[in-house]
């Protein structure tokens, strides 16, 4: 394994900590540097990693902070905003009709729709208030799915 200078270092550590892969880094170092790493030594300068459990606190807390500051300026990156991403849609969505391409327009507001709908969205919602499922009768059941005599009739919109 090859003597790694300070700031090859420094730039392992920093591309590990904003979740680039050990070849991903090999091939980086190799560009930026010249230097060929095997990965198994670029894990090394991952804590959060077996191979890396022997990682100074120098280095560690250089991933450490890296991987924050990495974390808060995720969302300085336009796409990772839903209404940049809904406006390139929208374009996407014009550009194909406009072009009667009926299967890529269908794609686009099915997308459209999932992003809306947070179809990506990781989280998860409150559970209903009220009887289980196995405390309900089938006849309250046909209760939820008729309409309220009292209940005002909605609005059309």
């Amino acid at each position: 394994m090859a003597a790694l200078s300070e700031d090859v270092k420094q730039f392992i550590v920093q591309a590990l900590a904003c979740y680039d892969t050990p070849m991903q880094v090999t091939e980086a170092v190799n560009l930026e540097f010249g230097l060929t790493v095997p990965r198994q030594q670029v894990e090394k300068y991952d804590p959060t990693k077996m191979a890396g459990r022997g990682l100074s606190r120098k280095w560690r807390d250089l991933f450490q902070q890296t991987r924050i500051d990495w974390k808060a300026g995720a969302t300085e990156v336009p796409i990772a905003n839903r209404t940049f991403r809904l406006r390139v849609l929208a374009r996407l969505a014009q550009k194909a009709e406009g072009m009667r391409n009926m299967a890529l327009t269908l794609q686009v507001l099915e997308q459209a729709a999932k992003e809306v709908g947070d179809a990506y969205v990781n989280r998860r919602l409150d559970a209903p208030k009220g009887p289980s499922a196995e405390d309900k009768t089938p006849a309250q059941d046909y209760k939820l799915l008729r309409p309220d005599e009292d209940a005002p009739a909605s609005p059309i919109l």
